[in-house]
């Protein structure tokens, strides 16, 4: 075995590293953008991130007081190169090493930057500068690596879903083939960089375009009945989410032209909680509901249907509401902190994810005065889509009664959660269902409870996956027991 004839400390660092890539799960960072009155000072938004434990933030340029006051926090930042920027970049390889001298490596190790995104939509902004936008990203790339910097940080550019001609169903989904020349060099440009295609990818925009085809359940994260499941009809995979068919009809697209090697990053994806008349579907209540729900799908560590083994790391659009950007009431309303640091609506990131308890029991039931309508229609689920055993809810039965819909339902929801939460299950049932830590187990009716350490339970997340996916969910057993292992090894 290697292992035995390494040194001890080597072995131990191997397997440190080890762990930790396959532990540690999909992130969830958050956009700053710079077109905010009154925008608080830069250590003022970082002792936000740091209070609200978010670790990776995407600056929109490379704004020096961020950059500074981001130092020793270890906060992973991506940075951006402004649009009006690519084009000089772009036509001088010194403008590049210039650009990276200054907004790069005068800041490392200091700042921990990982990656430079090379424009904003580049491809569908400024239609003009795409001839330059390969070589500027190849550039900076060269400027990276003449400082030694180009194994920490990445260069990638971040596109909008506008480049996909159609992206439903996602299996058919290839790039506008008016751009197959620039998009094929920037996957080849990724590929031998071993870098990451950053995809924006807003769920919002793809519904209200959609003229009611999809249900804005399907936009939310939220459950969908039966009648309503969207599948594609090619593979059979069902997507729970807009969110989910989004990525997958990008990487459907990236595999079009014969690249299968390149993971996503969402760098964009959000709801306005604000609109105008006009814009009935930008509200609170949907930017809450889509926010959290996509903060625990993602925090699921799994990815799309075809792409299982993919964890989606995404960043929120956005941390403040860029109230000087021109253009509906929506285009001002994204942001989930106002500028005093309090929350536009309640939000779980970082150590706020999930819900908070007494006991380290926890049950998904059914909300009292919920509608029966809606709990009829999640038992259905539960106990066929969803795999639920319903057996004891039959007539004759110990958890038959009382027979009423709250007292079903909520068996059948907990059963679920129990059964899958570990691989993506939620508690959630359009709705209809919360958790509680009281146990709602009768003599002869017994619910099985959920053991979390701390007394903090997991942040539920929105759908079962299929079987394919489950290796995350026995990942870390796994590597507990080789850890064991190989440490009684070393000892020995």
């Amino acid at each position: 075995m290697l292992l035995m004839t390494l040194k001890p400390w080597l072995a131990i660092s191997i397997l440190f590293s080890f762990f930790i890539s396959n532990v540690i799960g999909a992130f969830v960072g958050v956009n700053i953008g710079t077109d905010v009155t009154n925008l608080p000072p830069a250590s003022d938004v970082v002792a936000l991130l740091k209070a609200r434990q978010i670790t990776h933030v995407r600056l929109f340029n490379a704004d020096a007081h961020m950059l500074n006051a981001l130092a020793n926090t270890s906060i992973e930042v991506i940075i951006g190169v402004t649009n009006e920027e690519v084009l000089g970049i772009g036509e001088s390889p010194s403008a590049a090493a210039a650009w990276v001298n200054k907004n790069v490596a005068a800041y490392t190790p200091g700042t921990n930057i990982t990656a430079i995104a090379v424009g904003s939509e580049v491809l569908t902004a400024i239609p003009n500068v795409a001839p330059v936008l390969v070589p500027a990203m190849n550039y900076l790339h060269k400027a990276l690596v003449a400082s030694r910097l180009n194994s920490q940080v990445k260069v990638s550019t971040p596109q909008s879903m506008d480049v996909i001609a159609k992206a439903f169903p996602p299996s058919t989904a290839t790039f506008n083939s008016s751009w197959n020349s620039t998009i094929f060099q920037i996957l080849q440009f990724l590929r031998n960089t071993n870098s990451y295609y950053m995809l924006n990818a807003y769920p919002y925009y793809e519904y209200v375009h959609s003229d009611g085809i999809f249900p804005i359940e399907y936009a939310l994260f939220q459950p969908l009945s039966a009648v309503k499941q969207i599948v594609d009809p090619n593979t059979l995979f069902h997507y729970e989410s807009m969110f989910d068919a989004l990525v997958d009809a990008t990487y459907n697209s990236i595999e079009a032209l014969n690249f299968s090697d390149i993971p996503i990053v969402v760098t964009e994806t959000g709801w306005p909680w604000d609109g105008g008349s006009n814009e009935p579907d930008a509200t609170k209540e949907n930017a809450e509901t889509f926010n959290n729900n996509l903060i625990r799908r993602v925090s699921n560590d799994t990815g799309p249907p075809s792409q299982p083994k993919n964890p989606i790391n995404t960043f929120i659009y956005e941390m403040f509401n860029e109230d000087k950007r021109p253009g509906p009431i929506s285009e001002r309303s994204w942001g989930i902190f106002s500028t005093n640091g309090s929350d536009v609506y309640s939000i779980s990131l970082g150590s706020s994810a999930g819900i908070s308890g007494n006991s380290s029991t926890a049950f998904c039931i059914a909300k009292p005065g919920a509608d029966e309508n809606k709990l009829q229609d999640g038992i259905n689920w539960a106990c066929g889509q969803g795999r639920a055993n319903c057996s004891a809810i039959q007539s004759g039965q110990p958890c038959y009664f009382p027979n009423t819909w709250q007292n079903h339902a909520s068996y059948a929801y907990n059963d679920y959660y129990q059964r899958m939460r570990s691989v993506g299950g939620t508690c959630d049932f359009d709705g209809t269902a919360t958790m509680t830590t009281q146990d709602p187990s009768s003599k002869t009716c017994k619910f099985t409870g959920s053991s979390n350490p701390g007394g903090v339970f997991p942040p539920a997340a929105f759908g079962p996956i299929s079987a394919t996916s489950q290796s995350s969910s026995i990942r870390a057993p796994v590597i507990v027991y080789t850890l064991a292992v190989f440490f009684a090894l070393l000892i020995a």
